[in-house]
């Protein structure tokens, strides 16, 4: 029950219905607010206890100013929590463990039991082995039941064991694109009280539900477990950008056009952990698929979320998607009774503002290794014939065709010609063709990003049908693979004619899930792989997802291009990045003339005409009448039964973790760190994707010898992601990416230190060495540049970090999810002072370190630095990123699940 400081506590009547809400205008300033501030004040409202969240908070809140930097800590209660199979499994796999630690303790099991609704979509599982056939899919989903068989078993085991978890079944869709087609309610009804839907999710994703105007973002998975246990997320005010919209689209423009103009210009401004809300008069210009994909790339903007206010374009998509009409009335009165209503002329108080007139937006892709390097399309190939210098060796031949792209005032190095290494290949039916740095071989249709937005979709179709009626195909060696985020999409395009033309260019259904977005791209044809590592080629993807870091996509494609669904597909016909798709002919047609990209490319009424008869309500809710059942095969699975789970030890997917071990009621007090090793030295942007295990497991890694150990044969080691349940796998693949540059070691590549038990520190795998400083009681530290931890909300690259004996890492900068995650697995994230890096205060990486006043947190305070000294003499104050009292309480206990489990146990 809310304390009610404000006298907030309303009724509002929709229909024949009636709700109890907590009105905004009892808060004095509340009216001048951006939209996301407004749906965070009514959470303070509702959730008002007097002690975690108080009167003043509110006022604090209402009062907010918006030139401050964020100082004011509130605690925001998430309606609900979603995740993606990946991240939920460990989840589950904790949950579980933490029954089992509550009853050793005396406690009872079953008050570990989400208290907020909490929905798990299996959708990063499928794996794209098989592709280009009509089988496709049936082998794909064989292969994936196979692989996944002992997981899917305990998310069904979940699914009977806890209250409030539902799991979406393998098969479905995407996460983010099932979100927002049918799990998202724009308007919360719970217990009477109407209010606006919130969440966090485990998956950073989870922002594509802003453009529904749900507030929520992605948070580590132990953090998910704390909110799906009642747990509030402690954070600070952030600051709000307003982004002005005015105008629209040109004509030959796509929303992934429009994204990655919008995220070039984010990450440019700066918005990491701030608000981004979208405004003016041209959001009404802007179609709800088009929000939901600017929503989706928030974290590559790098901000928290990036918010639509609700508006009849909302109200339009709820209806499409087989929302009941009960709900849309809830929806509309409740916005526009809580000023949550769209006012196209209104100006909010904002931090900082931006602009785009919609108009100026270009065709354009971005790449080679990160979302928010926007390249124009018409720049694009000649931007590859520079970049590519970067992945191949030197010495090589020179493509004298390409010397023509340059203009003469570029460096003579550049203008004597691209780098070429042209291979012949053979194909397994006899055909022969030449493999070239830049040939195109992967071309995915993939990612919720995209594929949950029916105009590209349709784009992409139209642009196969009219290569394949002009003779067109795709080159010989291009993986091309075609992977919805629901079933919606396969529904349209059959009923609009146009899967033949897909299925002809290669672009048959090979899953529903996220697959080439996450690295589940399957391999490429053995005779392309060998061609490439053989004559270490550097070829390229495309695809039209979010993501497109180094080593993520396929480990024998060094360059990766983001791109729109109808660009996937061109490039595929085109087959090279060497080839100007807007002015160079993509192939002959049947009579031997060039055809241009501009001859296949779709009109803007051509699109929307298929959209207008194609796409309809009763698809969605056919396709989600009983979306939790499942297919036969999930319906066929064995279910263990028990409040707590029977751990099998042989499993190799999925076991208990060793977080509660030897765990007491009281926690030990924090101890400062002396006589620390560094067991990585790492440069500016480390990812999560660089530290979390993530694709393939190689057989001479940790991990495959591992696997190898336990029995487990080579074809069956399936991914990192799909074995994140279990502990021991992913230790040993933690900072294993095969593009970690790890300083210590120079010259490698992957998941390589120095090991300093050993007389001269020979080179070691990370795993290796990691458990000999821990046999020895020796600590560890990561020391790192700017950006640490930007990417995916991975909770396994904090949870790995802890479990390799990181007791602190020191870095320039962080980005936010990481550094919250390391606090919530008992890792003290520590910041170089201003101007200084690990470089200007001479660090190799070779030394012996220690950090006093850590031990300031036992009085209860958070220190604002800490001494960090050397033994080569190195000393300096480390600022301390612990950021908030909700933080300390975590450090405090060892991480976030020792102190929930005690709360829970005491409560």
């Amino acid at each position: 029950m809310s304390a009610n400081s404000f006298d907030a506590r309303s009724t509002l009547q929709v229909g024949d219905e009636s709700y109890e809400i907590f009105r905004l205008d009892k808060v004095e300033g509340s009216a001048r607010l951006p939209y996301s501030l407004k749906v965070l004040l009514e959470n303070l409202l509702r959730t008002e206890d007097g002690a975690n969240i108080t009167a003043d908070h509110i006022r604090a809140l209402g009062g907010w100013d918006a030139s401050a930097q964020p100082s004011q800590e509130i605690q925001f209660t998430p309606a609900r929590v979603i995740m993606q199979d990946f991240t939920g499994v460990p989840c589950v796999v904790d949950l579980a463990t933490m029954r089992e630690a509550v009853k050793e303790l005396g406690g009872d099991p079953a008050k570990i039991n989400p208290l907020a609704p909490a929905e798990l979509v299996i959708d990063h599982s499928v794996i794209a082995d098989k592709f280009g056939t009509p089988e496709s899919f049936a082998q794909n989903v064989e292969l994936e039941y196979g692989r996944n068989r002992e997981r899917y078993q305990f998310l069904r085991w979940g699914q009977t064991a806890f209250d409030e978890f539902k799991v979406v079944p393998p098969g479905t869709g995407i996460v983010h694109q099932v979100n927002i087609e049918h799990l998202a309610r724009t308007v919360m009804v719970r217990g009477g009280q109407a209010y606006p839907d919130t969440l966090v999710g485990t998956d950073s994703h989870t922002t594509m539900v802003n453009g529904l105007g749900v507030l929520g973002w992605g948070v580590g998975g132990i953090e998910a477990e704390a909110a799906m246990l009642g747990q509030p997320v402690s954070m600070l005010i952030p600051r709000v950008v307003g982004f002005k919209l005015t105008g629209e689209l040109p004509t030959g423009t796509t929303a992934t056009d429009l994204v990655l103009t919008i995220t070039e210009m984010l990450r440019k401004h700066g918005v990491v952990g701030k608000f981004v809300e979208f405004y003016g008069e041209g959001v009404s210009a802007v179609p709800l698929a088009n929000r939901a994909t600017i929503g989706n790339m928030s974290p590559e903007f790098g901000s928290t979320a990036a918010m639509f206010p609700i508006d009849g374009e909302t109200i339009s998509y709820l209806r499409l998607t087989g929302r009941s009409e009960q709900q849309l009335a809830l929806v509309e009165a409740y916005a526009k009774e809580q000023g949550l209503w769209l006012d196209p002329a209104a100006e909010p108080d904002f931090s900082e503002k931006l602009e785009l007139d919609l108009s100026t937006v270009v065709p354009s892709i971005a790449g080679p290794k990160r979302p928010q390097d926007r390249i124009v399309l018409a720049d694009a190939k000649n931007q590859f014939l520079q970049d590519v210098r970067n992945y191949v060796k030197d010495g090589g031949d020179v493509d004298e065709a390409s010397k023509e792209s340059f203009p003469a005032s570029d460096a003579p190095a550049i203008s004597n010609g691209a780098p070429a290494q042209k291979v012949k290949v053979t194909a397994p039916d006899g055909t022969e063709y030449e493999l070239d740095h830049g040939a195109v071989t992967v071309a995915a249709i993939t990612s919720c990003t995209n594929t949950s937005n029916p105009y590209v979709m349709v784009a992409a179709a139209l642009v196969a049908k009219k290569a394949v009626e002009k003779g067109l195909t795709r080159k010989p060696w291009v993986k091309t693979t075609l992977a919805p985020g629901s079933k919606v999409v396969m529904d349209y395009y059959d009923r609009a004619g146009l899967t033949p033309y897909l299925d002809k260019m290669g672009f048959n259904l090979v899953g529903y899930g996220c697959t080439t977005c996450i690295g589940n791209s399957g391999p490429l044809p053995e005779e392309v792989s060998k061609a490439v590592n053989e004559h270490d080629l550097a070829v390229v993807s495309v695809l039209s997802g979010n993501r497109n870091f180094e080593g993520r996509i396929n480990p024998d494609v060094k360059m990766n291009y983001l791109a729109s669904p109808p660009l996937v597909v061109a490039y595929a016909i085109a087959g090279s990045m060497k080839t100007d798709i807007t002015t160079e002919a993509l192939g002959t047609d049947s009579d031997g003339h060039p055809v241009f990209l501009k001859d296949i490319w779709p009109s803007e009424q051509e699109v929307e005409e298929v959209v207008a008869s194609a796409i309809g309500q009763e698809m969605f809710g056919s396709s989600y009448a009983d979306v939790f059942a499942g297919d036969a095969q999930w319906q066929a699975l064995p279910v263990p039964t028990g409040d707590t789970f029977e751990w099998d030890p042989q499993s190799t997917y999925v076991r208990k973790p060793p977080y509660f071990e030897g765990m007491g009621m009281d926690p030990e007090p924090v101890q400062d760190i002396s006589g620390a090793r560094v067991l990585a030295k790492l440069g500016d942007s480390v990812t999560t994707d660089h530290i979390s295990p993530a694709g393939a497991i190689k057989a001479d890694t940790p991990a495959g010898k591992y696997l190898t150990e336990h029995g487990v044969e080579r074809r069956d080691f399936n991914s990192y992601g799909s074995r994140r349940g279990n502990h021991e796998v992913m230790i040993r693949g933690t900072f294993a990416n095969i593009r970690l540059r790890n300083q210590i070691a120079p010259g490698t590549e992957g998941g390589y230190t120095r090991d300093f038990t050993v007389d001269g520190g020979p080179v070691s795998f990370i795993y290796d060495a990691s458990q000999n400083y821990q046999a020895a009681g020796i600590p560890l530290v990561v020391l790192a540049g700017k950006e640490y931890g930007s990417g995916s909300s991975r909770d396994w690259a904090a949870k790995g970090t802890a479990l390799l004996g990181v007791k602190a890492v020191i870095a320039e900068s962080y980005e936010r999810i990481h550094r919250s995650n390391l606090i919530g697995m008992g890792v003290l994230p520590l910041q170089f002072p201003e101007g200084q890096s690990a470089e200007s205060l001479g660090l190799t990486g070779e030394e012996t370190f220690s950090v006093s006043g850590i031990t300031a947190l036992n009085e209860g305070g958070i220190p604002g630095t800490v001494k960090v000294t050397t033994d080569t003499g190195v000393e300096f104050d480390a600022t301390v990123r612990i950021d908030t009292p909700g933080e300390a309480d975590y450090y405090r206990n060892g991480g976030i699940m020792q102190y929930v489990l005690r709360s829970l146990i005491r409560g």
